[in-house]
């Protein structure tokens, strides 16, 4: 079924008010079809489409990492291992690998109660590194899960995912309309970095906590943000954006309503960043022993930018030399593609505050910079992004119905071709994801 547009006006000018000035034509946009192949649109039956998008999106998943998976198989076979692990263990080894290790570590061992001066990355206790909350769930999960903690963590995340798809879409829902929502529940879906919704991370559990916490401030639901905001700062480091998003949220609400109670908000959402660093000095003795394993272990600085943008010039003048520079270059490029997206489609201020501090710590590292993952975390850039996307196809088609009509050219034939930048942002998006998915389990680039 073809979308439905108003003719154009042939009257320029618009109707005169009482006052005998020019008033402006309304804005045209397209009518979005009320059914389809699927049957009626509404919310429900779009999260349903947007749910099977997210399972074909882990099926890609599974594809990258099975590729990696076949390799080291016949790897071991042609050195002679005598009972070579079959696939299956070998994807989820690859499912598992990188922060995977240090998680599945502090689920089984939680924290240590000693670091060692000098700790180094080869050293077990650098796992402090590493937010509780995930750990936490995973521990949780597998006491009413059979499988084990390995099984536990990914299933667990498996949910989390398709959770996040529908809060993003939900979140973007309360800001645009039904058809941007929708949109966005397939770009945050078939990110490259989206990755890390089946992969034994923490991310997956940040963005359902970040997308509930500003989904709730933007229904002025202050408590609820505050506490999801406190959880989602336990989570990942970056989950600190949540308390400045709180904070800009009261600021508005006393600024242009005097909400004072909106402050609940700012005073619950630090609890569990502070805790979770209170109880790390309780448990060593060692008042700042998270940035002293940063440092050490980590080897995490600030370059404010720079390294972000070397890797990025680099990439580019030996781009064989490093996939983790191409890595790089190319998260770099699609940020400042979906910042564009983002200044053109105006978020509320709460979710701008949220997505600006989660890139700014993300470019902030001297080490690990600028990644999918990372990029994925600021998901209010997709809800942009399909914004942008959206009114781009409405102008065009518009367009080219009136060329259409004026060249009496087959209006269908003109309709399709409204969507082939949708359709190459959702192609390129799903082999970006199997592609990172096997450069991550090859260790071809670092995470």
């Amino acid at each position: 079924m073809t979308e439905t547009v108003s003719e154009p006006s042939t009257d320029t000018t618009g109707p005169a008010s009482s006052e005998g000035t020019v008033a402006k034509p309304p804005r045209r946009r397209l009518a979005w079809p009320s059914t389809g192949i699927f049957g009626e649109r509404t919310w429900r039956n779009l999260t349903i489409r947007a749910t099977i998008a997210y399972l074909l999106s882990r099926l890609c998943v599974v594809a990258g990492a099975a590729v990696v998976a076949a390799q080291r198989v016949k790897q071991d076979q042609a050195e002679g291992v005598a009972r070579p692990t079959n696939a299956v263990h070998k994807i989820i080894d690859v499912l598992t690998s990188w922060d995977g290790k240090w998680y599945f570590a502090i689920v089984r061992d939680s924290y240590p109660s000693h670091v060692p001066p000098h700790v180094t990355f080869d050293d077990y206790q650098a796992r402090l590194a590493f937010f509780p909350v995930y750990p936490a769930l995973v521990r949780w999960f597998d006491k009413i899960l059979p499988g084990g903690d390995v099984m536990a963590g990914l299933f667990l995340n498996f949910l989390l995912g398709a959770a996040a798809v529908v809060l993003v879409g939900t979140l973007a829902r309360t800001i645009f309309d039904d058809r941007v929502a929708y949109r966005a529940m397939l770009l945050t879906a078939m990110f490259p970095g989206s990755f890390v919704l089946s992969f034994s991370y923490s991310e997956a559990t940040l963005l359902v906590l970040a997308a509930a916490s500003l989904i709730c401030l933007q229904r002025r639901q202050w408590v609820a943000a505050g506490v999801f905001a406190s959880i989602g700062a336990a989570t990942r480091p970056n989950g600190i954006a949540l308390i400045a998003a709180c904070g800009i949220a009261a600021l508005l609400a006393i600024k242009d309503r005097r909400e004072w109670r909106s402050l609940t908000s700012v005073l619950i959402a630090p609890i569990g960043f502070i805790g979770f660093h209170v109880f790390l000095w309780r448990r060593t003795g060692e008042k700042k022993v998270w940035f002293r394993v940063q440092g050490e272990a980590w080897h995490e600085g600030t370059s404010f930018g720079l390294t972000a943008l070397r890797n990025t010039i680099d990439a580019f003048k030996r781009p064989l030399a490093s996939p983790t520079d191409i890595i790089t270059a190319l998260s770099f490029i699609a940020m400042l593609v979906l910042i564009y997206t983002a200044y053109k489609k105006r978020l509320p201020w709460p979710v701008v505050t949220y997505t600006v501090v989660v890139l700014i710590l993300m470019l902030a590292p001297s080490t690990v910079t600028a990644r999918p993952r990372f990029l994925f975390t600021a998901f209010p850039l997709l809800i942009a992004a399909a914004a942008w996307l959206t009114d781009f196809e409405d102008r065009h088609a518009v367009k080219s119905r009136a060329a259409a009509a004026a060249a009496s050219t087959d209006t269908v034939i003109v309709e399709a071709h409204t969507y082939e930048l949708w359709m190459i942002v959702l192609g390129l998006s799903a082999a970006g994801l199997v592609a990172i998915t096997g450069l991550y389990g090859v260790f071809g680039a670092i995470p």
